[in-house]
C-alpha cells in the first residue's frame, strides 16, 4: 500500500495541531465525575452557552451522546422518528434497540431532510398495540444526505409538528458548526427548538476525541446517570476537554475553507467519465459521488486510489464519499481529483 498523502475518508481523520497539544499538556485537571476538573467544567459551560442551553456534559463520543439522549427521552418500546439515513440507524450498531429498547421509524427524506407533514404522518395514534411515538431526531448536517444543511424553515416546521404531537426533539449536531458557518445562523438559534443537542469535537473541529451533550438542567442530570451506567466517566479528562476549548476558539471560522475545498473537488470530478456528482448542491464538507457507469465498484476504485496515495471511502457498491477537513488544502483536492481521473483513464 502506498503512503496516503491525501486522506478524504472522513473528517474524523483530523489530528491535534501543535497549539492544541500545548493546550492539552498545560490543562488543569481534576476528577470530572466529582465536578472538580476545571478544564471539563469550562468546556461544558462554553458549549452550553454556545447552544443556549442550561447545562452540558462532556462525553467520549457523539454516538454516546445520541444513545444517552434516546435513553433519557424514551422508554422501552417507544419510537424515534428520524430520516432513513441518520447515524442512529446506520452507524451505531443498533444502539437504540439494544440499549434503550427503542424503535426508530425511518422517514424517506430528501437528502436527509424530512418534512413536518412526514412527521405528522409518522406519529402513531395512541393504542395498546402500537409503540408510542416519543422523539423526533434531526441530524445537522445530514451526513448521508450529502452534508446537507437543513433549511431553517424546515427545522422550525418539524419542531412545530413535533410539539403539536407532544414529542421531544433531539439534534445530532455532529457537524452543527459546519451548518453554522455555511448558513450564517448561530448555533444557539439552530439549537433553540431542541430539548437536547450535542456538538462533536473530533470531526471538523480537529480534536482527538470527545463530544458535548447539552440540554436543560434536569435532562443533563439524567444524562449524567446514564454516562455513569455506560462507563463514560473519564476522571482527569481536562487534557481532552482543553482540546475542545481550543477548537471552539480557533477552528470554527476556518470550516469555510473545508466547504470551499469540497466544492472544488466536486467541480473537479464532475466531468469525469463514469462519475455522477451534483457539484451545485454541495452545502458543506461532504461530497458523495456515484461510479456506477465507470464499470467498477466503489471498493475497487477506493483501493486503486489508495495505491496512488489518495483515500476516499466506499459507502456502497457504487457510492463514494470524500470529506474535507483541516488537513486538506486546495492542492490536495486537486491532487485527489487528478488521481481519480488517472485511475479511470488507466483502468488501475
Amino acid at each position: 500500500m502506498s503512503e496516503i498523502r491525501v486522506d478524504l475518508y472522513s473528517d474524523t481523520q483530523t489530528r491535534p495541531c501543535p497549539a492544541m497539544r500545548r493546550a492539552m499538556a498545560e490543562a488543569p485537571v481534576g476528577d470530572e465525575q466529582r465536578g472538580e476538573d476545571p478544564s471539563v467544567n469550562r468546556l461544558c459551560a462554553e458549549v452550553a452557552d454556545l447552544l443556549g442551553k442550561d447545562d452540558a456534559v462532556f462525553l467520549p463520543s457523539g454516538t454516546m451522546c445520541n444513545e444517552i439522549a434516546i435513553l433519557v427521552h424514551c422508554r422501552p418500546g417507544d419510537e424515534v422518528i428520524a430520516d432513513k439515513t441518520v447515524h442512529i440507524i446506520i452507524a451505531e450498531a443498533g444502539g437504540p434497540a439494544a440499549l434503550a429498547g427503542a424503535l426508530v421509524r425511518p422517514l424517506d427524506g430528501v437528502h436527509g431532510v424530512f418534512s413536518a407533514a412526514q412527521v405528522a404522518e409518522a406519529v402513531r395514534e395512541e393504542s395498546r398495540h402500537a409503540p408510542r411515538s416519543r422523539l423526533v431526531s434531526v441530524e445537522q448536517t445530514a451526513n448521508f444526505g450529502g452534508g446537507t444543511v437543513w433549511p431553517r424553515e424546515s427545522i422550525d416546521a418539524v419542531a412545530e409538528a413535533a410539539r403539536e404531537h407532544g414529542l421531544a426533539l433531539h439534534m445530532d449536531g455532529a457537524r452543527l458548526m459546519n451548518a453554522v458557518v455555511a448558513s450564517g445562523v448561530a448555533a444557539r438559534d439552530w439549537a433553540a427548538p431542541f430539548d437536547s443537542v450535542w456538538l462533536d469535537l473530533s470531526k471538523g473541529l480537529g480534536c482527538p476525541v470527545g463530544a458535548v451533550l447539552a440540554g436543560s438542567a434536569a435532562f443533563i442530570g439524567e444524562a449524567w446517570r446514564w454516562k455513569h451506567r455506560l462507563g463514560g466517566a473519564m476522571r482527569q479528562a481536562g487534557v481532552l476537554a482543553a482540546a475542545g476549548s481550543y477548537a471552539l476558539a480557533n477552528n470554527i471560522a476556518r470550516l469555510a475553507d473545508d466547504h470551499a475545498n469540497a466544492r472544488r473537488f466536486a467541480e473537479g470530478i464532475a466531468g469525469l467519465p463514469g462519475v455522477a456528482v451534483d457539484a451545485a448542491r454541495i452545502d458543506s464538507n461532504i461530497v458523495f459521488f456515484d461510479v456506477a457507469e465507470s464499470g467498477r465498484t466503489a471498493r475497487q476504485l477506493s483501493e486503486a486510489l489508495a495505491e496512488r496515495g489518495v483515500r476516499i471511502g466506499a459507502m456502497g457498491r457504487t457510492l463514494m464519499r470524500a470529506v474535507t477537513h483541516l488537513h486538506i488544502a486546495r492542492a490536495d483536492v486537486e491532487e485527489a481529483a487528478e488521481a481519480l481521473r488517472a485511475t479511470l483513464r488507466d483502468g488501475a
